[in-house]
């Protein structure tokens, strides 16, 4: 049986637009408080699986979820200010 194969992904995968732009770059780079914080919030939550959470599990849990919070809602304040593109209020 031969497999009928398209070329149109080895011609495109190298392709200019499939890298990010340099404001998507600048936009993860602000998120990546919230991204580190919700990667904390997961590995606290996995260690709390592995065994009965004790008191410390949950204020680890607690924190992590603080620390989210905090992050989103200063993320959110930053991103207030700017205009978004093409005139929309």
């Amino acid at each position: 049986m031969n497999h009928i194969v398209t070329v149109q992904d080895a011609v495109t995968a190298f392709a200019d637009f499939m890298e990010p732009t340099n404001e998507e770059l600048d936009a993860i780079e602000r998120e990546m408080p919230v991204i580190l914080a919700g990667v904390e919030l997961v590995d606290a939550q996995i260690t709390a699986l592995d065994r009965v959470p004790n008191e410390m599990d949950n204020r680890r849990v607690r924190r992590a979820r603080n620390r989210v919070l905090t992050a989103r809602r200063e993320l959110a304040n930053r991103t207030a200010g700017r205009s978004l593109p093409g005139g929309a209020a």
